[in-house]
């Protein structure tokens, strides 16, 4: 009943959202600013795989004022997520260095979902046989066909902002890992 009400009046289920969106992120940025309070010395981070979509008044100076990008991990970095990820899980004749090799573009998320998917496998095969036994290389490589990384979608959207809506140069960065001259 309220909302044939308000939809009465003239406003739509969209403006409600929008408004309290709004009203939500002036109640932050009015926290944020520390109205009378002192900020020196604080310093707050955010984290958005969408900073295209962050509302402008949130990147004004002594706010969100710079966009930082954090790209895949590299080879190494993926060998060493898979070595910490799979260190208490029950493994045999591992090639990390072949695992990193063949998740190259692959997130730390990425990583997580092949070992998970692998480990699934493996305790499907277990129930078949009654026998239990250990992650091997071939497991995650038959893992790594079924999961492909994540980031490839996130970053042809990345492209596209970076390429046409990049006046202030806030994706340069992302223009540059994917070796493109504007």
């Amino acid at each position: 009943m309220f909302i044939d009400e308000i939809d009465a009046l003239g406003a739509s289920r969209s403006d409600m959202k929008q408004s309290s969106g709004r009203h939500l992120i002036n109640q932050f940025l009015q926290e944020l600013d520390g109205v009378g309070n002192e900020n020196d010395g604080v310093l707050i981070l955010g984290a958005t795989n969408t900073p295209w979509n962050l509302d402008p008044a949130f990147r004004r100076p002594g706010r969100f004022d710079r966009i930082i990008f954090v790209p895949p991990p590299d080879e190494n970095s993926r060998e060493a997520i898979l070595r910490l990820k799979l260190r208490n899980k029950p493994v045999e004749n591992i090639d990390y260095r072949q695992l990193a090799v063949k998740t190259n573009n692959y997130s730390g998320a990425d990583i997580d979902a092949i070992i998970d998917l692998a480990i699934e496998d493996k305790l499907e095969s277990a129930f078949m046989d009654g026998v239990p036994k250990p992650l091997q290389t071939k497991d995650l490589i038959t893992a790594i066909k079924k999961h492909k990384p994540s980031t490839q979608e996130w970053f042809a959207t990345a492209k596209n902002f970076a390429l046409f809506a990049n006046d202030a140069g806030l994706y340069d960065d992302i223009l540059a890992y994917l070796k493109i001259k504007k």
